[in-house]
């Protein structure tokens, strides 16, 4: 008996990487898998049916149940199809893994409208229609479901040469961040992942020491957990996965500068010198590089 023996579930840009890992685990725990993938190369050009296809067949061997879909979640006609292979093949969906993604990395001052809008397109519009269709068909069924969202600490901490796709991501973050206050009342959870694993969009960026000690198949069983039963009650959560360790990444506020809400307005140097003043119990921008 699996987890999630009875589930169906759609995982998106499951052609490989962390999608493959996740769709496979996901099969393992009994759940029925709709494997997407555009088939394309890692900057979102070209397609194919080769990538889903290996997946449902190594699903299919080990006595999993799974069929392909080759659309693009930046299409909303293709991203509802999604949902509807779920339902088709399957009868519902309870689970949907946002995970498609494409890079075009370049400084900012060498930055193209083209780059920009490509890499928003699959990453933040993609991840929204995927996730309403697969939201909509949950209310339908009236039984609850899970919505796992792929953020990044590039959206989340900040990476250099990445302001089209941290912005992306820090858009997917928010959206879910919203999106789970709504769920709830339906029983739908929605959770947020910043995974490091290596990946053919990690490939060139991971140092190579830490390249074995990140594969995919690590992120997975998080995720996976997730979308069980057990987890009904997490949700709203942004998780940073890094091979075999688990952390909650949450937001603090630290008291700067107050006076008494009697008194007027700030000077601006007033204000200025009471902000540096307190400048050693500011905390790092980003704690992950200590910087």
């Amino acid at each position: 008996m699996g987890m999630l023996d009875g589930k169906v579930a759609l995982v998106t840009g499951a052609g490989g990487g962390l999608g493959r890992t996740h769709a496979l685990l996901l099969a393992a725990q009994g759940a029925a898998v709709v494997v997407n993938d555009l088939g394309g190369a890692r900057d979102g050009t070209g397609s194919g049916t080769t990538m889903a296809d290996k997946v449902v067949a190594e699903i299919q061997a080990a006595g999993g149940k799974a069929v392909a879909n080759y659309g693009s979640v930046s299409d909303k006609a293709e991203a509802q199809s999604m949902a509807q292979t779920a339902v088709d093949s399957f009868g519902r969906l309870d689970i949907c893994i946002c995970n498609a993604g494409i890079l075009r990395d370049k400084s900012f001052k060498n930055m193209t409208d083209d780059m920009w809008e490509v890499v928003n397109a699959v990453h933040l519009r993609g991840t929204y229609y995927t996730a309403k269709a697969a939201y909509d068909q949950m209310l339908e069924q009236g039984e609850g479901g899970r919505i796992i969202v792929t953020s990044s600490t590039s959206g989340l901490l900040g990476n250099f040469g990445q302001t089209n796709y941290g912005a992306a991501k820090a858009g997917i973050a928010g959206f879910a961040r919203c999106l789970y206050l709504e769920g709830a009342r339906y029983g739908i959870t929605v959770n947020i992942l910043a995974p490091t694993a290596l990946s053919r969009l990690t490939d060139d960026i991971l140092p190579e020491q830490a390249r074995d000690s990140v594969p995919p198949e690590k992120v997975s069983p998080t995720v996976v957990w997730l979308c069980t039963d057990e987890a009904k009650e997490v949700t709203g959560r942004t998780w940073l996965l890094t091979g075999n360790r688990v952390s909650l990444l949450s937001w603090q506020v630290t008291p700067i500068a107050s006076k008494d809400e009697a008194d007027g307005p700030w000077d601006v140097e007033e204000i200025g010198a009471a902000i540096l003043a307190n400048k050693a119990l500011w905390p790092p921008i980003n704690p992950m590089r200590g910087g």
